[in-house]
């Protein structure tokens, strides 16, 4: 009867391993074809994080040729609802000897706006096939201070799906899970006992402060000592009012068709003219020069038989009665945000770094400075700076060595001062 018991349980543990769509166990080796990686949606079973593929692969555009070992991979994650979804990205771990603690700590990144084609996703561009991507020098940064790099491309870049760009919690989920995925690569040397910091900027500086906002409560067991954020679109109302007709109405356009993938019951498809149908074509194609081209001073009135304005958008329900606006709100930073011994529905028990440029002329710095009111409200220990002598873009990079210079403090333990107003 034993032997029987026992024959039993491994048919169906082998049955389960089998199962498509699922991932029950890592894989044996990171032996997976780039394909596989982004091959469509299926349904999943798995836990948060669950490592479902990977493979070995080189990161030509990181510059600096910092020995390292890096993997392309596909997780499980979960959006806004809870539905679990594949998720790609990709890991890189010094070769060099990290010393300076019992565990190798790790950046969890999300980087700015690179687009919603296929071909954009970040992984993608810096294993080889390169677009327009920008963030390798902050990679770099990372790298040659010891960390390892744990980056999601963001929810949505498998095949046959649409990045949800700008939704919250889709962010700070996919963020968060890559750290779990990191510690399952065969032969990997992360420990899950290593600490975790999160950055990102711009669209990353809005995913990072999501994972910042559902770290305690999503993933409680990661030891997330802080979160760097730059040119945070925190208000995404705020922020599509001065891109709308602009020279950077591209992102709006990327905005409101994640917003649609996410929120698919708003009415949409229904609204739209030969115009606005091209221009959904066109943001599922393009990576940032292209949708920014494509889009340059465009309107959203142009794109529906109405001639509708944002704030007519905002108005429309769903059959159950949910509006656009309210969509738009649900993704709004600070809303709802406590110390570690608040009763608020999102606790954030480390620090936050929070910068931009004093050129800023993408996001509006009303909505940058109104985010770090809400943290420094609320009581989170907040640095924020505000003087790099650059606008959106190049603000990015003259942060990189600041960034990781807060980030090693924190790994190190250091005392972090605020320099929140006093109320």
């Amino acid at each position: 009867m034993k032997r029987l018991s026992l024959l039993t349980a491994a048919l169906v543990t082998a049955s389960a391993l089998m199962a498509p769509g699922t991932a029950a166990a890592a894989p044996p080796g990171c032996t997976a074809s780039e394909g596989e990686i982004f091959a469509p949606a299926a349904p999943l079973s798995a836990a948060h994080g669950e490592l479902i593929a990977c493979r070995e692969v080189t990161l030509p555009h990181v510059p600096g040729r910092i020995p390292m070992k890096a993997y392309q991979v596909r997780y499980v994650s979960s959006d806004l609802r809870g539905k679990k979804v594949p998720v790609t990205g990709f890991v890189a771990i010094p070769t060099a000897a990290w010393t300076r603690s019992a565990h190798r700590p790790t950046v969890a990144f999300n980087p700015g706006t690179l687009g919603s084609g296929p071909q954009c996703a970040f992984s993608k561009q810096m294993t080889g096939a390169y677009q327009d991507a920008y963030e390798g020098d902050q990679i770099a940064e990372f790298l040659k201070a010891g960390f390892a790099v744990a980056a999601t491309d963001g929810m949505g870049y498998v095949d046959g799906s649409v990045h949800t760009y700008m939704i919250g919690q889709n962010a700070g989920h996919s963020l968060l899970d890559i750290v779990r995925t990191s510690r399952q690569i065969p032969g990997g040397t992360l420990s899950p006992q290593g600490e975790v910091a999160i950055s990102g900027y711009s669209e990353g500086g809005a995913a990072s402060l999501w994972a910042a906002q559902v770290a305690s409560s999503y993933a409680p067991e990661l030891k997330v000592v802080g979160a760097a954020a730059g040119g945070v679109p925190g208000d995404l109302k705020m922020t599509a009012a001065k891109l709308n007709g602009g020279p950077f109405a591209g992102f709006l356009a990327d905005a409101v068709v994640g917003l649609h993938e996410a929120y698919p019951t708003l009415p949409f498809d229904e609204l739209m003219n030969d115009t606005g149908r091209k221009a959904v074509q066109d943001v599922k194609e393009n990576c940032l020069f292209g949708t920014l081209g494509a889009f340059l001073g465009k309107k959203v009135e142009s794109f529906t038989t109405e001639g509708y304005s944002l704030d007519e958008l905002y108005e429309l329900k769903d059959p159950g009665g949910l509006s656009w606006g309210q969509a738009v709100e649900e993704q709004k930073l600070g809303v709802g945000i406590g110390g570690r011994w608040s009763g608020a529905k999102w606790k954030i028990k480390f620090p936050t770094f929070q910068y931009r440029g004093a050129l800023e002329e993408i996001i509006p710095v009303e909505t940058q400075e109104e985010t770090r009111r809400l943290y420094c409200k609320a009581g989170i220990p907040t640095q924020f700076k505000n003087n790099y002598p650059g606008e959106h873009l190049l603000t990015d990079g003259m942060a990189k060595k600041d960034v990781t210079d807060w980030i090693s403090d924190r790994f190190a333990g250091k005392l972090m001062i605020g320099n929140c107003p006093l109320f």
